[in-house]
């Protein structure tokens, strides 16, 4: 069984993109969600959200301009530069031979939802022939992948996963395990997902993002808050190169972290689970299931880079980590939430914020909750609030434990240690 680790590191996130950006982000706790007028004219009730600043200019960076042609597909788009700037990051570049040695996992929750609007119009007006060449590949499930793949030449497993707001912790669940069982010497890891009203629109119908904030946006992401009224929509990708250690020594190349373990499981939507709620015997056994194969105590977990989306569900998460590991008050670990910066990235959350805990890690510090000045009093009879900061916290961390959790009742942890 090989050891994993992770040589390389990119980001597409709201409040940041490049390592060195979203690093200085989420150590200042720089928030990235904005009002967006276009919201409003479409009388949504939340009209906040975080959308990356990617312009222009920096795709050209990265696609040709025949691949921008009539390119209508965000998530691609973050996906694809999130994923190039890890391989770059990892000492890799693209070349004209095919890297059997190397595959993608990269996961989406819907891909070119964008692309397929603007299809739909022009079918309705009988203009089918005017579609173009690229519309399968930019509303395929796999577009993100597919797009990768040809961009750096990959040829191992290449290939997309859709599990909903785990997907991002899943896909680096299978690439770990192909390197692990030696099927790959590296994997491209991470998930994307788009922006925009055609893609939020359903969730603001469900009645479950925040409206009370569109006046002050960066305070509406409010994770374990007392007044924490529902997620904030957010996009962007995420993207790990996983490697073989004795690969990365072979190279002598960055290692950032050490992945340990992790497990993926369902709750069958029974016991309480359902469509849009986790059954909570499913979430401590996948949990325990993750520590375990980690090989580690659950004492030595120094942080929890949690879920925790800002909805009622939040505390019924601390209460799942606080049953599992048997850690409580003054014992439990620093926990925290990604969200209360950049929103819920739906599919592209887990693995942007596996980003964001392998940056900690690296760096030594713990970056703060923003919003969460108020901890909600069900969280603080279970654990200590010092537990919970919204200020960054200068602090070496060994071990880092990270877990989503989806529609369909679908749940992933991983655990990730800092290398020696």
């Amino acid at each position: 069984m090989n050891r994993v680790v992770v040589t390389g590191l990119g980001v597409v996130a709201p409040n940041g993109i490049g390592l060195a950006d979203f690093t200085e982000a989420i150590r200042e706790g720089r928030s990235g969600i904005q009002f967006y007028k276009e919201l409003e004219d479409l009388n949504f009730s939340c009209c906040i959200g975080g959308i990356p600043a990617v312009t222009e200019a920096l795709k050209k960076r990265y696609f040709t301009d025949l691949q921008l042609r009539n390119f209508n597909a965000s998530g691609i788009t973050y996906g694809c530069i999130a994923g190039i700037d890890a391989w770059n990051d990892a000492g890799f570049t693209s070349s004209d031979a095919v890297d059997y040695e190397s595959g993608i996992v990269f996961g989406a929750g819907t891909s070119g939802v964008e692309k397929f609007r603007e299809s739909v119009y022009k079918l309705d007006d009988g203009k089918v022939r005017r579609l173009g060449s690229t519309v399968v590949a930019q509303t395929m499930a796999s577009g993100v992948s597919a797009y990768l793949g040809g961009m750096l030449g990959l040829g191992n497993q290449v290939t997309t996963n859709s599990s909903a707001c785990s997907t991002g912790t899943e896909a680096i669940l299978i690439g770990f395990d192909r390197i692990q069982s030696g099927k790959a010497k590296r994997m491209l890891v991470g998930s994307s997902n788009g922006h925009g009203p055609y893609v939020w629109g359903a969730f603001d119908a469900m009645r479950v993002m925040n409206y009370k904030h569109n006046d002050s946006p960066e305070r509406g992401s409010r994770p374990m808050s007392a007044t924490a009224s529902g997620f904030v929509p957010g996009s962007g990708a995420g993207a790990l190169i996983l490697e073989s250690l004795e690969s990365a020594q072979k190279r002598n190349a960055t290692i950032y972290a050490e992945v340990l373990g992790g497990a993926v499981n369902s709750g069958g939507q029974r016991n309480g689970g359902t469509m849009t709620a986790p059954n909570s015997d499913a979430v401590r056994r996948c949990l325990r299931s993750a520590i375990d194969s980690s090989g580690i105590h659950p004492n030595e977990i120094d942080l929890i880079n949690g879920h925790l989306t800002a909805t009622v569900k939040d505390t019924t998460e601390v209460e799942n980590w606080m049953h599992t590991l048997q850690r409580s008050g003054k014992n439990f670990p620093y926990i925290q939430s990604l969200k209360s910066m950049v929103g819920h990235c739906l599919a592209a959350a887990g693995s942007m914020e596996s980003v964001a805990a392998i940056i900690q890690l690296k760096e030594g510090f713990i970056f703060p909750t923003i919003n969460c000045e108020d901890i909600h009093p069900k969280i603080e009879k279970l654990i200590d609030s010092a537990k919970i900061s919204d200020k960054a916290i200068k602090k070496e961390l060994n071990i880092v434990a990270k877990a989503s959790f989806g529609f369909g009742d679908v749940n992933a942890c991983i655990l990730l240690k800092k290398y020696q």
